[in-house]
């Protein structure tokens, strides 16, 4: 993968995986968020999620942190009341942003990207960064089929630890939690993230070289998979309190 053009792909897109606000409001109702809630937004992206995270509570405090400084500095110029830092989801470096350094916090949300350390050592870890009732929501890549076809598999062979809903539960039963709410991710989420990259992708087209146009060559496949098998795989997104 070239990253350079991996990055020319993703930037000025809106978001950087399925989403919607209506998912961070589903969530929402599965709690009793204090005005002034603190909340952080874990590997935030450009920020798509900011303004319903806000939305939560009344003057709801929100701080997001991502590794990718572009990202960091969209989501700083989209949302100037947010603290966005940059940092990532392990704090390997000292003085890099993470939740247990950051908080306590009423909620932390945390879109698809828990995978880059594990569901279970993420939720032991971020038990320390929770305010008292406090709650994590976040959304993890699975199957929902037995059988996946060699299409589907291929597109997650980067990710041999997806599992599926049952694996999932597992995974926050074994960090000491309780489920309050599962749904998976509607189609609705995963057009809001390829359908403007459609777009993106078609205008650096014209103009892309080798290894840009390696990246969108496998970007375009990625979508028409997910077009093509989208009942086989996807995210399912859980609301969890430890017990």
């Amino acid at each position: 993968m070239n990253w350079d053009a991996f990055f020319r792909l993703h930037r000025d897109l809106p978001r950087e995986g399925p989403g919607e606000p209506a998912d961070v409001a589903w969530a929402g109702a599965f709690l009793s968020l204090p005005a002034g809630a603190a909340i952080c937004d874990a590997a935030c992206g450009p920020g798509a999620d900011i303004a319903a995270l806000q939305a939560l509570a009344p003057g709801a405090r929100v701080t997001a942190f991502d590794g990718h400084l572009p990202f960091v500095e969209a989501a700083r110029a989209a949302h100037p009341e947010a603290r966005v830092l940059q940092g990532r989801l392990i704090a390997r470096e000292e003085g890099l942003p993470d939740p247990p350094s950051l908080g306590p916090f009423d909620l932390i949300w945390c879109a698809g990207a828990m995978y880059f350390e594990g569901i279970e050592a993420c939720l032991k870890r971020w038990r320390s960064a929770l305010k008292p009732g406090g709650t994590i929501a976040f959304s993890e890549c699975c199957w929902f089929t037995d059988t996946p076809s060699d299409a589907a598999r291929a597109m997650w062979e980067e990710y041999p630890a997806m599992t599926n809903a049952a694996g999932v539960t597992k995974w926050i039963a074994q960090a000491g939690y309780e489920i309050l709410g599962q749904k998976r991710l509607s189609d609705a989420a995963w057009e809001a993230y390829y359908t403007p990259m459609d777009a993106r992708i078609a205008a650096l087209r014209p103009e892309a070289d080798a290894a840009l146009t390696d990246v969108l060559d496998m970007a375009v496949e990625e979508a028409r998979i997910w077009r093509a098998h989208r009942t086989e795989f996807g995210y399912l997104l859980s609301v969890v309190r430890p017990l």
